[in-house]
């Protein structure tokens, strides 16, 4: 029978005595694998909250043709800033969860995707209508943003299984939403490519671009993915016996 303690030094008993095998070789961020959900799920969904808020507080912006960035400038313009600072610290939190789970690539994308969000809530967007000459601060915040979405999908895609396999009742959710992410950023990337080309020419419905449409279903298949993510990822359990 073989056992392991909680130093991760496993032990085998035979008939001829006991032999005791080298400690187990963890991760610098397992100590975080068996956190509680509860924090970082809250924060998602105080960021949530603060993007409805400010969205219902400036009517005056065309949700299909703007980009939630741009509400900074708005009625309560800082509760953009501070639900995006919220998500990253909740992506942060997840990160140091689930550093155990999936290979080199899928942990990369997921500080990439806390990077950006973290980076894009400290940058401020331009207001609305200034594609031709974009700020500092704005050109920050869209690389920043951008490299986010683009890393986010990876990862899901990246830790589907892994995830699938810890619930699999979740898979079928997993996969969709993996799909969803890489679809709508996908059409993203396309309507801000776009905006940034001279302005917007590709419009929707009587809007000049849909392109503020797009993010707020990229938005929703993130922060939906991140929320089962959690879910899925490790318990407080560690200790394995034979």
């Amino acid at each position: 029978m073989t056992t392991t303690t909680q130093d991760g030094t496993a032990t085998a008993t035979t008939g001829e005595g006991t032999a005791t095998a080298a400690p187990e070789v963890r991760g610098p961020l397992d100590r975080f694998a068996g956190i509680t959900p509860l924090a970082p799920l809250a924060l998602i969904g105080a960021g949530v909250l603060a993007m409805t808020a400010v969205e219902l507080l400036n009517p005056r912006y065309d949700l299909v043709s703007e980009t939630l960035s741009r509400y900074v400038h708005g009625t309560a313009g800082w509760l953009l800033p501070a639900s995006l600072l919220a998500v990253a610290a909740a992506s942060a939190l997840l990160t140091a969860r689930l550093w155990g789970t999936g290979g080199r690539a899928a942990r990369a994308a997921l500080v990439v995707w806390t990077a950006g969000i973290l980076v894009a809530g400290l940058f401020p967007a331009d207001p609305p209508g200034h594609y031709h000459r974009p700020s500092p601060s704005e050109l920050v915040h869209g690389n920043a943003a951008f490299l986010a979405f683009a890393a986010l999908p990876t990862a899901a895609v990246l830790l589907r299984r892994a995830l699938a396999a810890r619930r699999p009742r979740l898979r079928p959710a997993l996969t969709a939403l993996a799909a969803a992410s890489v679809l709508t950023t996908a059409a993203l990337a396309v309507f801000l490519v776009d905006v940034m080309d001279g302005g917007p020419s590709l419009g929707f419905a009587g809007a000049p671009t849909p392109v503020g449409l797009v993010e707020r279903l990229v938005l929703a298949a993130d922060l939906g993915w991140l929320v089962l993510a959690l879910a899925a990822g490790p318990g407080r359990g560690r200790t394995r016996r034979a």
